[in-house]
Formats: C-alpha cells, structure tokens, sequence
C-alpha cells in the first residue's frame, strides 16, 4: 500500500511516499480501506516530536481515518498513528459507524475537532447558559465547531478570533455574536470591547505566548481560560497562583487521549454530534483534500494559517 513515513524528525519535508506492506488487524482490531485520513495541527507536532506523547521512528502519522470494513460498514476512527495510508488498522473501540447524511469529510471533523470542542466546552469549562465565550482560531477545524456548540449549548453571547477578514466572516456566519483580528497586540482590549466592555467568562485557547497571556488578562472573576495547544510554540508567561486567586480565574488544560476509555468521553458525545450534522444542526467546515502525495503541503499550508476547516488526505491520489 501507498503510506506516508518519516524516519527522521523535522517540518513538512521528512514527510515522504513510500510503499509499504499492508497492516494486518489483531484481535479487537478492524482493517478499514481507507477513504479519507483527517489532517490535524497536532500531526505537525507529531512530526517533529514536539508533541505531548513521544513519537517513534519509522512512522507513519495520521490520528483519524474514515473507511469501509472487510464487510462494507462505514467508519471514522482514531487510530495510534498510521492515518496517513490506503488501508489502516484501528480498535473496534475507538470506531464508529458513519450515519447515512454524514459525508467522509464531516465524520472526519467530528472525531478529533469536534470531541474536542464538545468536550472544551462541557467538560472543561462547564460552559452555563448565558455565559459569554470567546473561541480562538474560529475560523479552523475545531474553532469552527466550538462557535456553533456554544451556540447550541446557552452562550450567551460567542466572540471568535480570526487572522483575516475572510475567517472572521465565517465565523460570523456560523453564529458568532462578533470576530475580532486574532493578532495578540491590542487583543485583550479588542475583546473586552466585543463584550459590550465586560471582561469575559470562557475563552478557548490553542495558540500559546502573548495570545494566551491576552486571553487571560480578558478573563472575568470567576473565568476559566481552556487550552488545548500551542500552535505559536511559544510558551506563555508563567503563571503564578496569585494571578489566579487574585482574581478567582481558572486555567484548565485539556487534551483529546484522557477522554479514551473513560466511560461516557467518547461514543456518547460522538454520536451526539453526528446526529446534529445529520440533521443539519452543526455545519462541520471541510477544507481543502490533498492527496496522499501532496501531505507536505497540506502541513505547510496548516502551519502558516492559510486553511479552513478540516483538510483531509485523499489516499487514492
């Protein structure tokens, strides 16, 4: 089969077509014909090693695919690496069946992108109806889900963070109640503005350094700020238990994998949000499909912010 490897660590360019021996499936395990593999911000972390697990060499990335069974069933799944590749092996566990109405590009915005979302603002920051939240990068694949959720969910008012009119656009489209430019100078006072001048009780962060920072000196008493990346990789200033007493504000990190295995974290909450897109409630933003052979691209394109809404690899081209 055709795959994507790397056997050595670095940027978009360690990412290379190779042929290699189709994966063999182990018990609890299915082996799907893949039709889409999701693209995520975190795979460039992945490739470089930068990220929150330890990558090992050879590998072939990829967290999520979307395929057919031995016995035709259609599925998304994440997977342990291995996305990037005409056929994968997954555990039964962590896949789902894709409900008629859901096109491959939407299920796949659903696993990674939309757990999250549904996740930061339910499990994390225990979003209560009324309550103004601010999401960061509105315009991408989970960004443009959370804007919608906290819609659906009781905000009472969602302000996004976009890097260009274009996206702030869309994010206003989507439901968003103002969008902002995401640039970090002047952004705390942008979006205390677009709270009609109140500081805010939710804000969504993956960005890190000085738009991290911003986004808690925005915060209200009593506010929780929930980052789930560093797509500046720039650390924020460090933080000191009395920035956060001083003014009853939270700081609660979230990541994806803690939601595995634990009861109620992911069929539920996943099965929630394909009926929503099966009926028309959430509108998954799917971008851009690069082939197989152009995944660099699709990497650089992600890292330099020229992308909307979930990109996905196509495996046959």
């Amino acid at each position: 089969m055709r795959a994507i490897q790397i056997t050595e660590f670095g940027g978009p360019e360690v990412l290379r077509v190779v042929d290699l021996p189709d994966p063999v499936a182990g018990p609890g395990q299915l082996l799907l014909d893949v039709t889409a593999a999701g693209v995520n911000y975190a795979d460039t972390h992945t490739v470089e090693d930068s990220y929150l697990s330890r990558s090992t060499l050879p590998m072939v990335p990829g967290a999520e695919v979307v395929g057919r069974t031995a016995d035709g069933r259609r599925v998304v799944a994440l997977t342990e690496d291995g996305g990037y590749a005409q056929r994968a092996a997954v555990w039964e566990a962590m896949a789902h069946h894709v409900p008629d109405g859901v096109t491959d590009g939407q299920a796949l915005s659903l696993v990674v992108q939309g757990l999250t979302a549904w996740h930061l603002l339910r499990t994390s920051a225990r979003l209560a109806e009324g309550e103004s939240v601010v999401v960061h990068a509105a315009a991408g694949g989970t960004g443009s889900l959370a804007v919608q959720l906290a819609k659906l969910f009781g905000a009472g008012r969602v302000i996004a963070t976009a890097s260009t009119a274009e996206k702030r656009a869309l994010a206003l489209e989507l439901g968003a109640d103002a969008a902002v430019d995401a640039d970090p100078s002047g952004l705390k006072e942008r979006l205390v503005e677009a709270n009609g001048g109140r500081k805010v009780d939710v804000v969504l962060e993956m960005t890190g350094g000085p738009v991290f920072d911003a986004s808690l000196a925005a915060l209200a008493p009593f506010g929780r700020l929930v980052t789930y990346g560093m797509a500046s990789r720039v650390p924020p200033t460090p933080l000191q238990a009395a920035q956060l007493m001083g003014r009853s504000r939270s700081v609660v990190g979230f990541w994806l994998m803690h939601c595995i295995g634990r009861p109620g974290m992911f069929a539920e909450p996943l099965a929630e949000l394909m009926a929503m897109t099966a009926d028309g409630r959430l509108r998954p933003q799917v971008g851009d499909a690069y082939g197989l052979s152009e995944a660099a691209r699709a990497h650089e394109d992600l890292r330099a912010r020229r992308t909307i809404g979930k990109l996905l690899l196509d495996p046959a081209r």
